[in-house]
C-alpha cells in the first residue's frame, strides 16, 4: 500500500483546493444534525508516521464541527511491562455514543506495531493482537458503527526534514519524543511492519493512505472521504451484522433439566471447609496481586438461587483494596447508546485485581433475547462476540470463571414466598421476579443454548447446585481456589525458565 504513494502524485492548485475545502466544511457542518438524528456513531482512526501531520489532519476534520458532537483522544503508549489492562481496553472503553464522533490520534495499529518491533511481545502475541483487532473492528461494524481508518504517510527524507525542523525550535522540540527518533532510525522496519499490518487488518474495514507530504491535499482527501462515508451511511438503514459461527474449543455441558440438585453438606462440615477455603483464598489473593494475575468471576443464575450469599463468602477473605463486586442492572441510557460490551470493557479489573460480576454480558442472550430488547441477529451474533471478548481477557492472562447458580422451580417458589412474608427481605422480591418465573421454560431453553455455545476451555461454565446454598458456596470456593492455585503455579514455572 505504501509503495504507491512513494511516487508522489503531482500537487494540485491551491485555489482549487481552497474552494473544495470550503465546500466540504460546509457540508460537514450540515451533516451534524443528521448524524445526531440518525444516531450514527463514528470513529475516525488516524495513524501514521511521527511528524506526518496526524494532528493537523484531525484539526482540519474537526474545524467546523460543534465540539459537543465529537471527542479527540490521543493514545499514550504504555510499555507492556507497565500495562495493567488488556490490549484493547483503552480503545474499547473510548467508543462513542450513538450520534457522536470519536477522532483517535494514533491507536491500536501504533500500539501493536511498536511493541512488536521492540520485542515486548512475541510473534504469537502479535498474531493474537491482529486477530483481536480484526474482531474488534468487525464487532463495531456489526453494531452499526462507521469506522474510518486513515494512515498518514511520508518518506524517510521528508520525516528527517520535519523532525529536524521541530528540534531546531525550543517551542516545538518537546513534540519529538525518544520513540519518534527510534521510529525514524528504524524507518525501514516500521515501513515493512505498517505495510503488513494494513494488509492483515484491512479485510473487514479498509485502510486509506494519505500523502502526508502535501498536507492540504491530505486534509481535503480525508474530509472528502469522511463526508462521503457519512452520506452513504445516512442514506441507508443502520447496518446490523449477521450471526456467524467461529470455531472455539467448547466443553460439553449438561442440560439444566438433567442436573442432580440433591447434593448437600452438613453444617459442621460446611463451617470447617468454609474456614479452610477462605484461608487459602486469602493467601492466594496476595499471590495473584504480586504476580499481577487478573481474575474475572461471573455469576449468573435463577432469581433467589443464592448469588448474593455466594458472592459474600468469596469476597469476605479478599483484601478490599484488591477486588470489586460489580452488580449489573438494566443498562442506563448512555450504556444503551453504545455497543453492548462497552459497559463491561470499562469494568475490566487491573492486573492483580479481582472483578466479581453479579450478572454479566450474558444478559444479551437471556433477558434481552427473551424480552425483545435486541434483535434476533443481535443475540445470535452475541455468542461469538462474547467468546471473543473472553478470549481477549484470557489471552491477557486473566482467570475467567463463570458460575450458573442453579435451583429447581419448587425451591425458587419457597424462597420467593419466604421473601414475600419477611418484612426485612421484601425488597428482594419484585413483580419482575414473578413475571420471569412464568417464563421458566423459555429461560431454561435460552440458558441451555448459552451454556452449550459459550463454555470454552479458556473460560468455562460451572453449574452450581444451589438447592442447598451452603453446598453451592463450598463448590464455588473449591473451583476458585483450584483455578488460582493452577494460575500461580503456571506463573512460577514461567519465572523459573
Amino acid at each position: 500500500m505504501l509503495k504507491d504513494l512513494d511516487k508522489h502524485p503531482a500537487a494540485e492548485e491551491k485555489s482549487g483546493l481552497k474552494a473544495e475545502m470550503k465546500e466540504l466544511r460546509l457540508h460537514m457542518t450540515g451533516l451534524q444534525e443528521q448524524i445526531k438524528e440518525k444516531k450514527l456513531p463514528i470513529i475516525v482512526l488516524v495513524e501514521g508516521w511521527a511528524a506526518a501531520g496526524k494532528g493537523t489532519l484531525i484539526n482540519e476534520l474537526i474545524s467546523e464541527i460543534d465540539p459537543r458532537f465529537y471527542k479527540v483522544v490521543s493514545t499514550v503508549f504504555t510499555p507492556n511491562t507497565e500495562a495493567r489492562y488488556p490490549f484493547l481496553y483503552p480503545y474499547a472503553s473510548a467508543i462513542p455514543e450513538n450520534g457522536k464522533i470519536l477522532f483517535m490520534d494514533g491507536g491500536w495499529m501504533e500500539d501493536a506495531v511498536r511493541k512488536y518491533l521492540r520485542r515486548e511481545i512475541t510473534e504469537n502475541q502479535y498474531r493474537d493482537r491482529l486477530r483481536e483487532i480484526n474482531e474488534f473492528e468487525r464487532q463495531l461494524r456489526d453494531a452499526g458503527y462507521l469506522l474510518l481508518k486513515i494512515f498518514c504517510h511520508i518518506t524517510k527524507k521528508e520525516q528527517t526534514r520535519r523532525l529536524e525542523n521541530l528540534l531546531d525550535h525550543p517551542e516545538t522540540e518537546w513534540r519529538v519524543t525518544d520513540d519518534d527518533l527510534w521510529q525514524h532510525r528504524e524507518y525501514d522496519a516500521f515501513y515493512e511492519a505498517y505495510d503488513k499490518f494494513m494488509d492483515r487488518t484491512g479485510g473487514t474495514i479498509k485502510w486509506y493512505v494519505m500523502d502526508g507530504s502535501r498536507r492540504r491535499q491530505a486534509a481535503r482527501d480525508a474530509l472528502r472521504l469522511l463526508t462521503g462515508k457519512i452520506d452513504k451511511a445516512l442514506s441507508r438503514e443502520r447496518y446490523v451484522g449477521k450471526p456467524f459461527d467461529e470455531s472455539f474449543p467448547l466443553i460439553k455441558m449438561t442440560k439444566l433439566s438433567e442436573v442432580d440438585l440433591s447434593p448437600t453438606i452438613e453444617d459442621k462440615a460446611y463451617k470447617k471447609e468454609l474456614k479452610e477455603l477462605q484461608g487459602k483464598l486469602s493467601r492466594l489473593h496476595n499471590m495473584i496481586y504480586r504476580k499481577r494475575i487478573p481474575v474475572v468471576l461471573c455469576y449468573e443464575g435463577w432469581d433467589a438461587a443464592g448469588k448474593g450469599g455466594n458472592i459474600r463468602r468469596v469476597a469476605y477473605p479478599l483484601d478490599p483494596r484488591g477486588f470489586d463486586v460489580i452488580p449489573i442492572a438494566s443498562p442506563l441510557p448512555h450504556e444503551l447508546a453504545r455497543q453492548y460490551l462497552w459497559r463491561f470493557w470499562t469494568k475490566v479489573p487491573r492486573s492483580g485485581h479481582v472483578a466479581i460480576f453479579d450478572r454479566t454480558w450474558y444478559g444479551r442472550v437471556m433477558v434481552e433475547r427473551l424480552e425483545g430488547f435486541c434483535t434476533e441477529d443481535d443475540w445470535k451474533r452475541a455468542y461469538n462476540e462474547i467468546n471473543e471478548f473472553e478470549r481477549c481477557l484470557t489471552d491477557w492472562g486473566a482467570v475467567v470463571l463463570k458460575f450458573w447458580i442453579h435451583i429447581d422451580q419448587e425451591t425458587q417458589l419457597e424462597r420467593f414466598t419466604a421473601r414475600q412474608n419477611t418484612p426485612e427481605k421484601q425488597w428482594k422480591i419484585t413483580e419482575e421476579d414473578w413475571r420471569n418465573r412464568e417464563k421458566w421454560p423459555q429461560y431454561e431453553e435460552a440458558i441451555d443454548e448459552m451454556l452449550k455455545k459459550t463454555s470454552t476451555e479458556n473460560a468455562p461454565w460451572y453449574i452450581i447446585e444451589s438447592n442447598d446454598k451452603k453446598y453451592a458456596r463450598i463448590k464455588v470456593l473449591r473451583i476458585l481456589v483450584k483455578a488460582l492455585e493452577t494460575a500461580v503455579e503456571e506463573h512460577l514455572k514461567r519465572d523459573l525458565k
